[in-house]
C-alpha cells in the first residue's frame, strides 16, 4: 500500500529534530483528514487513561497493516471545526515521560510511545503522540484487548484482521543469515575445541564418544551454526578465527573494555573482537573483582566474597553479546567503575520491560538473533526460559548488594544494565534481607526507592499500607521505621525537608528582613530551596512553596502585593 502523503513529508523530515520540523510535520498532517492512522483529540485539559491505551493499541495494528512504521496521535486540535486549541495534558517533561513508562505496563511486550513531541503553534500547545506499529506478526494490545480502526469508530480488531497480523512472518534473523566466502578455515579450533566441551556438558544424554565422533562439519550443523555446507554469521561471532568478523561488514562484532577512575576519566581500554567464546574469558579477566570481608551476625570471623558474583557478571555479558542488534555498526559497551560495572547493547529490550523479564512465566515468545541464542544455550552461555535476568537479581540481594539497574531506550535503541559491587547502606539491606515477609520483587522496589527512582502506583501503595515508604507518587521515601533502624535519619530528614511549621518561620524573618520591600517567590524559593523536599524536583518544589505561601495569606501572617510577599500589618492580624 502507497504511503499517506502526510507520511511522506514525515519522511522528509525524519533524519532532523528541531521543532520547527515538527510543526511543519504538524501542518501538513492536518491538512489531512483522519485515518486509520491518524487521530485527533482536543484533550484540552485531560483524557481518559485506559482510552488513550485503546487508541495507541488501535493505531498501531493499524500502522502495522498498512505496512507503516508507525501512526500519530494529535492531541489540541479540534479536527471538526479544523481549530487548534491548544492542551495542557501531561505538561512537563517528567510528565509525558511518566506516561511513557506507565504505559508500556499494559501493552504487548511493554511497547510504549516512540516519542512524545510538545510543539507550539499560534501560542498553543500541541502534543504529537508517535505511536509504533505492532511487531510483525504480533498483535498490539491493551490489557489484553486488540484494538482497531472502523472509520471513525474504535472497536475490538476483528478476528481477520488479528489473524492477518499472525500470519506475518517475524523479521528475517541476522544471525542465520549465510557468510557466503565464510569456509571453516575461517573458524578457530580452541574455540570449536572449547564449543565441543560445552555442547557435552549441557547434552549429558548424548554420549559424549558420539559427540567426538561427529566431524567439524556435523557439530556445526547440530549446533545449527552450519547450514547446506554454509557458515552462517553466528558461527563467525562465536567461533570465528580472530579478523574473520572482516566478513560481517558493515555489522560490527567487537566489545569495549573500559576502565574509568572516580572522576570518570579513562585509566584503560581495550577493544576484543571474535571468537565470543573465548573472549569473554578474557574479557572479564580484565575486572579488579577485589575479595571483600564480611562479618555475620553473632560470629568473629569473616567471611570472604567477591566483589562481584562471578554469575551474574558472566550472564551480563552474555546477554550483550547474544542480543545485540549488530546491523546498528555498534560496538557492546563493558565499563569497569569504582564500585560498579556497566554494560551496554544495541538494540530495543525484547521482553519489553523489566518487569516482563523477570515474571519468568515461560519462555521468550521471539529473540532478535534465534540462530546465535540457540548456539549459546548449546554452549552453556545462555538459556532461553528467561531465568538469567531474575538469577541476577536474586544474586544481588542475597549478596545484599543493590540491585541491577537496567537503562531501557527503545527510541534509541539501547539496553544498558549496571552491577554494583557495594552496598549503599549495609543495614538497610540487611534490614530487607532479614524481613522474611519480603519478595524478590519486594527488595527490588525498595532498592529502587533508596536510588530515587520510580516505582509502580499499585506496587507504591501495597509498599505504603505495610509501612515501608511513605510521601506521594513519584517522590517515595523509605519510612521513618526503616531510615531508624538502617540509621538513615540524615539522608531520610533531607529527603522528607524541613517540617512545615519551621518553613514558616523562616519565611516570616525572611520577610521581616525584607521589610517593605518584600520578596519575590524566586528569592524565597533561593533562601529555602536546600530546606525543601529533595527527593522532589524543581518544579515539585515551587509549587510546594507556592501553596504553602498561599497558605500563610489566608492565616494572615504574611500579604501579596502585585509580584512580592509581605509581612501583614499588624492591624491585619488583629483581624484573623
Amino acid at each position: 500500500m502507497k504511503e499517506s502523503n502526510c507520511y511522506r513529508t514525515y519522511l522528509d523530515y525524519i533524519r532532523m529534530d528541531t521543532t520547527r520540523n515538527y510543526t511543519q510535520l504538524f501542518q501538513s498532517i492536518i491538512s489531512h483528514k483522519e485515518s486509520e492512522v491518524i487521530e485527533f483529540k482536543k484533550a484540552e485539559n485531560n483524557f481518559d487513561f485506559d482510552d488513550l491505551g485503546k487508541y495507541f493499541s488501535a493505531l498501531s495494528n493499524e500502522a502495522n497493516l498498512r505496512g507503516l512504521d508507525f501512526a500519530w496521535l494529535i492531541f489540541g486540535y479540534d479536527e471538526k471545526k479544523h481549530e487548534i486549541v491548544g492542551t495542557s495534558y501531561k505538561n512537563g517533561e517528567g510528565a509525558l515521560n511518566n506516561l511513557k513508562h506507565d504505559f508500556s505496563q499494559h501493552t504487548t511486550d511493554g511497547q510504549t510511545f516512540r516519542e512524545i513531541i510538545p510543539i507550539e503553534v499560534d501560542g498553543k500547545r500541541i502534543l504529537m503522540f508517535k505511536i509504533p506499529a505492532s511487531p510483525r506478526n504480533i498483535v498490539m494490545k491493551w490489557k489484553g484487548v486488540a484494538y482497531g480502526r472502523d472509520g471513525e469508530s474504535l472497536k475490538p480488531l476483528n478476528q481477520s484482521k488479528q489473524d492477518e497480523i499472525r500470519r506475518q512472518t517475524p523479521a528475517p534473523d541476522w544471525s542465520a543469515e549465510i557468510v557466503p566466502d565464510a569456509t571453516i578455515d575461517d573458524l578457530d579450533e580452541v574455540a570449536i575445541a572449547k564449543a565441543r566441551k560445552m555442547f557435552k556438558k549441557v547434552h549429558g544424554r548424548i554420549p559424549a564418544e558420539e559427540v567426538n565422533r561427529w566431524s567439524t562439519e556435523e557439530f556445526l550443523s547440530k549446533c545449527e551454526l552450519m547450514v547446506n555446507g554454509k557458515l552462517t554469521r553466528a558461527a563467525i561471532i562465536l567461533l570465528g578465527k580472530m579478523f574473520s568478523d572482516s566478513k560481517l561488514r558493515p555489522a560490527v562484532a567487537e566489545v569495549t573494555w573500559t576502565l574509568r577512575d572516580e572522576n570518570q576519566d579513562v585509566v584503560d581500554y581495550e577493544h576484543f573482537s571474535v571468537p565470543f567464546i573465548l573472549t569473554v574469558d578474557e574479557i572479564l579477566a580484565k575486572i579488579h573483582n577485589l575479595t571483600l570481608r564480611e562479618m555475620p551476625g553473632g560470629t568473629l570471623f569473616p567471611d570472604t566474597m567477591k566483589q562481584y558474583d562471578d554469575y551474574t557478571i558472566r550472564e551480563a555479558l552474555h546477554n550483550c553479546i547474544a542480543h545485540q542488534d549488530y546491523t546498528l555498526r555498534q560496538r557492546i559497551n563493558f565499563v569497569e567503575n569504582p564500585g560498579f560495572l556497566y554494560y551496554a547493547n544495541g538494540g530495543s529490550f525484547i521482553p519489553g520491560t523489566l518487569e516482563n523479564a523477570l515474571a519468568t512465566n515461560g519462555p521468550q515468545r521471539f529473540f532478535r538473533n534465534a540462530c546465535l541464542c540457540k548456539a549459546m544455550v548449546h554452549f552453556n552461555m545462555i538459556d532461553t526460559v528467561s531465568r538469567g535476568i531474575k538469577k541476577m537479581f536474586t544474586e544481588q540481594m542475597e549478596r545484599r548488594f543493590p540491585m541491577p539497574d537496567y537503562e531501557i531506550d527503545n527510541e534509541k535503541k539501547e539496553v544498558a544494565v549496571r552491577i554494583y559491587g557495594n552496598a549503599i547502606n549495609e543495614r538497610y539491606t540487611k534490614l530487607l534481607k532479614d524481613n522474611d515477609t519480603l519478595t524478590l520483587h519486594d527488595c527490588i522496589s525498595l532498592d529502587a526507592i533508596q536510588k530515587g527512582h520510580r516505582i509502580d502506583d499499585e506496587i507504591a501503595q501495597d509498599l505504603l499500607k505495610r509501612g515501608l515508604i511513605e510521601g506521594e507518587a513519584p517522590n517515595y521515601t523509605i519510612s521513618l521505621g526503616v531510615a531508624k533502624a538502617s540509621r538513615q535519619l540524615p539522608q531520610y530528614t533531607k529527603a522528607k525537608g524541613l517540617d512545615k511549621a519551621r518553613l514558616k518561620q523562616m519565611v516570616l524573618q525572611l520577610l521581616q528582613n525584607a521589610g517593605k520591600d518584600g520578596a519575590r517567590r524566586e528569592l524565597i524559593y533561593d533562601y529555602l530551596k536546600d530546606l525543601l523536599p529533595s527527593n522532589k524536583s524543581q518544579e515539585q518544589q515551587l509549587r510546594y512553596l507556592g501553596r504553602l505561601l498561599v497558605e500563610m495569606n489566608e492565616e494572615g501572617t504574611i500579604e501579596r502585593i502585585g509580584l512580592r510577599w509581605l509581612l501583614s500589618s499588624p492591624s491585619d492580624r488583629k483581624q484573623t
